[in-house]
């Protein structure tokens, strides 16, 4: 076939995708790609088909592709694919997951005709399958194809996901032009199109250290060839300040699977980090960063990298011997102290963590829990519980859909304990929500001298096999766990207290109709106590029902957190929450016969 056969539009009348791109592109003065890409061509907008179910899609799209399978020319098959596809009116995103399930039974004659579809065809939907095919089956050659096709609107996702295993930074760059609203990230993809390592370094320097800024962080990483500038600038103490936050921020399981196991040369990014960290001025941001990346290291979702035998344990060690010391707490002062400026706070919390990552030894088949307060910002934190089984943390491995449920939930509550009956215990759940992505729920149950957990629910992958602890060395852990404040900050002290006082005392909020749904501390405020209410009428307004949520904060402020956690405790006794807290939404209906408004949507919400 020659090289004119293969570029031959499949539809005649009109120009191919993949030389509209090019032509797009080369006409923009300034060549830059627009955020959404370039608008297609001329033409109806995509069609959108709704009434199908997953099964009667598959097998559309199989229909669909029959000629792929059946054809053995490359370009009889794609100008049939082509057709037929055109005409399913189905969105790309279904076209992209049905094609990825397709059996394959000769490789290379897909190949051929995906890239027949890719170079050649009209139709975005039938250039979406090609590119859908060439996730499994592109190669080196196809790179040029796949970056011109992602410059175009509705296309830059299935393109970068055939990228990534061929060209990481391309696909990099495409990920960053499809979903930096703010464009805060354009300075930096202008500088990597200039080729001059200096500028990206410049660049990537010049990023706030906020989450709107880092929320690519992997993307990031891969576009500026991280790596590479590491290892030409070993000892930049500001690159490696950098560095050190865009591997904090992709070792996070805020978000979905976290990224850090994506990212190809993660164990090589650590290591030069680690090696060089005392580069690093002094301060208490820097400890305090370095700290973070040793929980990581020690029991997030970095110890699921293929490390070599002893290298995670050693960059633990070589950590352990450059930070310092925490000095120990300070006595507790009658006078009211001020709510501590974020410096301080960053020390307080490098003092109650200083010890987590390196004191404990892997403990066989010892289950563990780990109450990790993790700095997501400068001004936000989360708090998670981390459960690990022969070293292994398992929300990562098993789940890695967000991060383990708060120690007030798992710990507090008593829910890990192995009782004489099997108990359902919800793990972790999805970072959107349970009803969104799925949450992670296992089976406790004690049998003989031995606590098992089995019976899982929502894990990603195969089912996990049952893990079984001695019963003795579970419940001693759990023990310590419950006895364990030493992560705890004042506000959230408070909260334990006040969500410790509420299960012994239902009474307290069942005499307002309320219960507690969660209690906690403000995200973007540490230092503010939260009690969240689920408000449930006995006898709902006629044609209403469902629930009303409450949230009551309570600032920090003077006074140890028992006698602020007694106080709102009697307030209970005589006020209705109701009256006093903030009205947070539920039911339209219910909340409009009583009179409650729902808040409007925060700005950017």
């Amino acid at each position: 076939m020659s090289v004119r056969d293969e570029r031959e539009p499949l539809d005649p009348r009109t120009t191919s995708l993949y030389d509209y791109a090019l032509f797009r592109h080369g006409i923009e003065p300034d060549g830059r790609v627009p955020r959404k890409g370039f608008p297609l061509p001329d033409g109806p907008s995509e069609p959108r088909r709704e009434d199908l179910t997953w099964r009667q899609g598959q097998a559309e799209v199989t229909d669909a592709l029959t000629p792929l399978l059946l054809d053995p020319d490359p370009v009889r098959a794609a100008g049939a694919v082509h057709r037929r596809v055109a005409e399913l009116a189905m969105t790309g995103r279904s076209l992209r997951a049905h094609t990825a399930r397709l059996t394959l039974t000769d490789e290379d004659t897909a190949r051929r005709t995906a890239r027949q579809l890719t170079r050649t065809g009209t139709d975005a939907a039938a250039v979406g399958v090609g590119m859908a095919l060439l996730i499994r089956l592109g190669e080196a050659e196809d790179v040029p194809y796949l970056k011109a096709l992602g410059m175009l609107r509705g296309l830059a996702d299935t393109a970068s996901a055939a990228l990534d295993p061929l060209d990481r930074q391309a696909a990099a760059l495409l990920v960053i032009r499809s979903r930096d609203r703010s464009g805060e990230l354009n300075s930096l993809t202008d500088a990597i199109a200039t080729g001059d390592a200096e500028a990206v370094r410049s660049a990537l320097l010049s990023l706030p250290d906020e989450d709107r800024a880092l929320w690519l962080g992997r993307r990031i990483a891969e576009a500026a060839d991280l790596h590479g500038l590491l290892r030409a600038r070993p000892q930049d103490g500001d690159l490696l300040a950098l560095t050190g936050r865009l591997l904090h921020r992709m070792a996070d399981q805020q978000d979905s699977r976290p990224e850090i196991l994506d990212y190809g040369p993660a164990r090589a990014v650590y290591e030069a980090l680690v090696r060089h960290a005392d580069r690093l001025p002094p301060t208490q941001e820097h400890r305090s960063l370095l700290l973070s990346i040793a929980l990581d290291l020690h029991s997030g979702a970095p110890v699921l990298l293929n490390w070599r035998p002893g290298r995670r344990r050693a960059l633990l060690d070589a950590l352990d011997r450059l930070l310092p010391e925490a000095a120990p707490a300070p006595a507790p002062v009658a006078e009211p102290v001020p709510e501590p400026a974020l410096g301080d706070r960053r020390a307080e919390w490098f003092r109650r963590n200083r010890h987590l990552p390196f004191d404990r030894a892997e403990d066989g088949d010892r289950p563990r829990w780990e109450v990790v307060v993790v700095h997501r910002s400068a001004d936000s934190s989360a708090v998670e519980t981390r459960i690990l089984a022969d070293g292994i943390p398992l929300c990562p491995a098993l789940f890695g859909k967000g991060c383990g449920n708060p120690p007030e939930y798992l710990i507090d509550s008593g829910r890990l304990r192995a009782g004489p009956e099997p108990r359902e215990v919800q793990l972790v759940e999805a970072y959107c929500s349970e009803g969104c992505c799925g949450a992670l729920y296992v089976t406790i149950r004690r049998e003989g001298g031995e606590v098992v957990w089995d019976g899982w629910r929502g894990a990603v992958g195969p089912t996990p096999p049952p893990y079984r602890f001695d019963a003795a060395a579970y419940d001693g852990e759990l023990a310590r766990a419950e006895r364990d404040h030493s992560w705890c900050w004042p506000a959230r002290s408070t909260a334990r207290l006040i969500g410790a006082g509420l299960r012994d005392r239902p009474e307290l909020t069942a005499r307002w109709e309320l219960s507690p749904y969660w209690i906690g501390t403000d995200w973007r405020d540490p230092d503010t106590a939260v009690v969240h209410l689920r408000h449930e009428p006995s006898a709902p307004p006629p044609g209403t029902g469902g629930s009303l949520y409450f949230t009551w904060q309570l600032p920090g402020g003077d006074g140890p957190p028992q006698d602020r956690a007694a106080a709102a405790l009697r307030r209970l006794e005589t006020d209705d929450p109701k009256a006093f807290a903030t009205f947070g939404g539920g039911n339209g209906e219910l909340a409009a016969a009583l009179g409650y408004r729902t808040p409007p949507r925060a700005a950017g919400a």
